[in-house]
């Protein structure tokens, strides 16, 4: 399976690096994993509602840049639908099984996702009604794809 993780801005906190890159050395035995980070949009702190969508619509076009059309688009999302953690492995064994061997994960910027990209997902997937930094997010959803593998393998995984 390839996995891809593309998202919004760079990484700048060495302790996120250090913790993905963990994941990513793990993960390398089940999957082949990539991330891709594209610009954010700069924009001042006090945006009106079309100056968001502007926004949003510009990461939204470098984001979809990186997706091939052959690619199951996995949106995260607050509104998208809540997994267990057993449930992400069963809907990654799902898409194996029938022939889906490319997976994109998309993180949005600060504002989220435009349209176009949800649009263009194949689902949308929520971590918790709460908002998370999408820096953040990143290393939950490595942790997270990395247990989803060791679940499916039947192997330990911290419950």
């Amino acid at each position: 399976m390839h996995i891809s993780i593309v998202t919004v801005g760079k990484l700048k906190e060495k302790y996120l690096k250090q913790g993905i890159e963990e994941y990513i050395k793990r993960l390398n035995s089940y999957a082949k994993i990539e991330i891709f980070e594209v610009p954010d949009e700069k924009a001042p702190e006090e945006l009106s509602e079309v100056e968001m969508e502007q926004v949003k619509q510009k990461e939204g076009e470098r984001i979809l840049a990186k997706i091939h059309q052959d690619t199951y688009v996995i949106a995260l999302a607050i509104n998208g639908k809540l997994k267990t953690s057993e449930g992400l492995a069963e809907n990654l064994d799902k898409l194996a099984t029938y022939g889906k061997s490319k997976v994109a994960f998309v993180i949005g910027g600060s504002l989220g996702l435009s349209n176009e990209v949800l649009k263009r997902a194949d689902e949308q997937l929520s971590f918790s009604k709460m908002t998370f930094p999408h820096q953040l997010m990143r290393l939950i959803l490595v942790e997270q794809i990395y247990r989803a593998f060791r679940i499916n393998r039947g192997e330990p995984y911290h419950k």
